[in-house]
């Protein structure tokens, strides 16, 4: 079997009928060739300076510098002088790194101060957080742990990968994205068929950047006996009136069942937290695998503590980085350009052809802009874009860069809308 470069996707090399694993490994190894021949390859390029609105990038052998998009640092903490200090006296205290597992011997005080902060910042006071090492894991594990095959996982179609692989081990049924009868129809016809019904949605969608309809997911939740479990990583210091994201926009902060996030985008560090009812927490704690077989977070996370303290202390990153939001997002639908129902701080341009799409990505390389061209399965065959994340470091000169850059590649490839 052979495949087609010109149309191939990365999700074509995840099996190939009759291809031994070398086999795989060469044919995409070839793929990855033909992208970087027709300059498409803006992935896994090498960093050479910290997370920023510039950012030195090493590409064909040349370190140049680049106005970056491709950062979930929205506030911009992984350079805020405090967090930066926290780490340091957090490794200065513990060391590098925790050397165990949190069940036999890689709990730290730190660790438990962190589960408090993160739960009291929502309002949780009741409630227990957990942590782990990645956001990725916090959803994937606490799935696996909590959803076996007596149960029924429900999903918003548009949910993280990780949602689907936490769900790989368990019944699985899905609805169009933000479709309340689509919805209501699964917990309707599956109404005393399963031990558990667990709705899991996004508070902010990774792609087109919309929210979810959670005040009336939520009631349809309860009016059919289920649990509602959001993700909210990329609304978290962004959306809500003080900055709790969506769930405090809807005003359930205190009704939804499970929550789950991330310290890698807002909070400026690394790693995931599930919020939820203590007995709940604990039964996670003691049963998921990556919290019985993973070592636990470094003591640089002590950074993240004061980065969830800067959230209210220093609101003017927030407001920063929404004037931010709001003259990127205009000057780009003055060009026409299609920036689809975004509410939030990722802002795609959507193009529609996925080669078109990497023809962009490359000529924004080309005029100093570093943008990530996002192509099937990642989004629908046809829905290719230039997904964009705008943060509060970000200053005017390279939101002006930017747009001047959509305006002559619109001028040579007519991107914008019809």
């Amino acid at each position: 079997m052979s495949i087609n470069f010109s149309t191939a996707t990365f999700k074509d090399f995840e099996n190939i009928p009759n291809y031994n694993i070398a086999q795989r490994a060469e044919s995409f190894y070839d793929f990855l060739d033909y992208m970087k021949s027709n300059g498409h390859m803006n992935y896994r390029l090498k960093n050479t300076t910290g997370t920023n609105a510039t950012l030195h990038v090493d590409i064909a052998n040349q370190n140049k510098e680049y106005v970056s998009f491709v950062s979930s640092d929205y506030l911009g903490f992984t350079q805020h002088p405090k967090v930066k200090q926290a780490a340091i006296e957090g490794i200065q205290k513990y060391g590098t790194g925790t050397g165990a597992t949190p069940l036999i011997g890689g709990y730290f005080d730190y660790h438990d101060r962190l589960e408090r902060k993160i739960s009291n910042f929502f309002g949780r006071n009741d409630d227990e957080a957990v942590v782990f090492t990645t956001g990725y894991t916090a959803n994937s594990a606490t799935l696996q742990c909590l959803m076996q095959k007596e149960d029924l996982a429900i999903l918003d179609m548009a949910v993280h990968a990780s949602v689907y692989e936490g769900c790989a081990f368990t019944n699985k049924k899905t609805f169009p994205h933000n479709n309340l009868e689509g919805l209501e129809h699964i917990l309707k016809t599956s109404e005393n068929l399963y031990r558990t019904k667990l709705v899991i949605i996004d508070g902010v969608y990774s792609q087109d950047g919309d929210t979810s309809h959670m005040n009336e997911i939520y009631n349809l939740v309860k009016k059919y006996n289920a649990f509602l479990m959001v993700d909210d990583v990329h609304g978290i210091g962004i959306l809500g009136e003080t900055g709790r994201g969506t769930i405090e926009q809807a005003g359930l902060l205190d009704k939804v069942d499970i929550m789950t996030g991330t310290f890698s985008k807002t909070f400026g560090n690394l790693g995931g937290y599930v919020i939820a009812d203590k007995k709940l927490a604990t039964f996670l704690k003691f049963q998921s695998r990556q919290q019985i077989f993973s070592a636990t977070a470094p003591p640089s996370s002590a950074g993240i503590i004061k980065a969830i303290d800067l959230i209210d202390e220093e609101p003017v990153w927030r407001e920063r980085l929404w004037n931010n939001i709001n003259y990127f997002k205009k000057g780009l639908d003055e060009l026409g350009l299609d920036t689809g129902i975004t509410c939030s701080a990722i802002v795609p341009v959507k193009i529609g052809d996925p080669h078109v799409t990497g023809d962009v990505g490359r000529l924004l390389i080309e005029k100093g802009i570093y943008t990530n061209p996002i192509l099937y399965p990642a989004v629908a065959r046809k829905d290719a874009r230039i997904r964009m994340s705008v943060t509060a470091r970000h200053e005017r000169e390279h939101l002006d860069k930017t747009l001047n850059a959509f305006e002559d590649i619109n001028n040579k490839l007519h991107i914008a809308k019809k």
